[in-house]
């Protein structure tokens, strides 16, 4: 049985004359989403695991191919090899190719028996993974889908509803990481920007910061250079005073450290790096550690 279509075995194959590419966005950018989905499901996998209990859970961003979306997948855990890693699943073929035109989840309860999908992948998925129930869950962003994860396992039982739920709170935490990161790169179905531009651009540079790929660190600070253009400082109240930790951390802060590494250069706990953060931000009259660093530099603290 394939569910969230709905197909069963025996029922109707899926049209997959769909174009979902005509939602992508230019090369480029589509290029930017897919790897900052990759940043996010870095991150998101664990949690995928850990809030459905499934033992086996994968995914990856799309990318537009001829008339269609490809997907790759990129991020694996509770794998038994690597014979998924960099699989390419094009629209219409297989489960995830079903979720990509469907844009909504699917899931099979006995994948290599079920006739209401194309079987191009079997060799990976029942053969070498031994994988029996699957779900396909696809990442939605602007509209289009920019990714799809999946979760499986390999004994003789369903997935049930609430992983199916789970899997959709954690699509959606991916979709809204992404999001928040390029807002003002990524257009919505009305082209518009995103409301809060200065939270998005102070996390497209924090993004740009922590990510360990040279490649898309330097076009991430590209894209937040052309976006934010020249911003003035915020102004610090008259008179404000920040005390030497206070700057010390501060300094570090304009050099892009986290607050891990400012306690590790500091001597500090963690949580005493975050208080001195606090109060020079409440001193300076600003909400984040960007505009702190911008009001005390316009102040001469810096």
């Amino acid at each position: 049985m394939v569910d969230g279509g709905t197909a069963r075995a025996g029922g109707p194959v899926w049209d997959t004359t769909a174009d979902p590419a005509r939602d992508t966005t230019d090369g480029a950018a589509e290029d930017l989403v897919a790897r900052t989905l990759e940043t996010s499901l870095a991150r998101r996998l664990g949690e995928l695991h850990r809030s459905t209990g499934l033992p086996v859970v994968f995914g990856g961003p799309t990318r537009s191919a001829g008339t269609g979306l490809k997907l790759t997948i990129t991020r694996l855990a509770g794998t038994l090899g690597d014979s998924l890693r960099q699989l390419d699943v094009v629209s219409g073929r297989g489960l995830g190719g079903v979720a990509m035109v469907r844009k909504r989840p699917c899931r099979v309860n006995d994948y290599a028996s079920t006739s209401g999908i194309t079987h191009d992948y079997d060799l990976p998925v029942v053969e070498y993974e031994k994988l029996t129930s699957i779900l396909a869950y696809p990442i939605m962003v602007g509209g289009a889908v920019r990714g799809v994860v999946y979760g499986a396992v390999r004994e003789d039982r369903p997935i049930g509803d609430v992983a199916v739920r789970r899997t959709g709170a954690i699509a959606t935490q991916v979709a809204r990481d992404v999001t928040a990161m390029l807002e003002p790169v990524v257009p919505g179905p009305g082209g518009g920007a995103g409301p809060d531009r200065g939270t998005a651009l102070d996390e497209l540079a924090a993004l740009a910061r922590t990510t360990a790929d040279p490649g898309l660190r330097a076009k991430l600070d590209q894209i937040h250079r052309a976006l934010a253009g020249p911003r003035p400082a915020p102004a610090a109240p008259p008179g404000a005073l920040l005390a030497p930790r206070e700057a010390e951390a501060l300094r570090l802060v304009a050099v892009g450290a986290s607050n891990a590494e400012i306690a590790a250069e500091m001597g500090l706990a963690v949580d005493t790096v975050k208080t001195y953060l606090r109060s020079a931000m409440r001193k300076l009259g600003v909400h984040n550690r960007t505009k702190a660093v911008l009001a005390a530099r316009s102040a001469g603290l810096l």
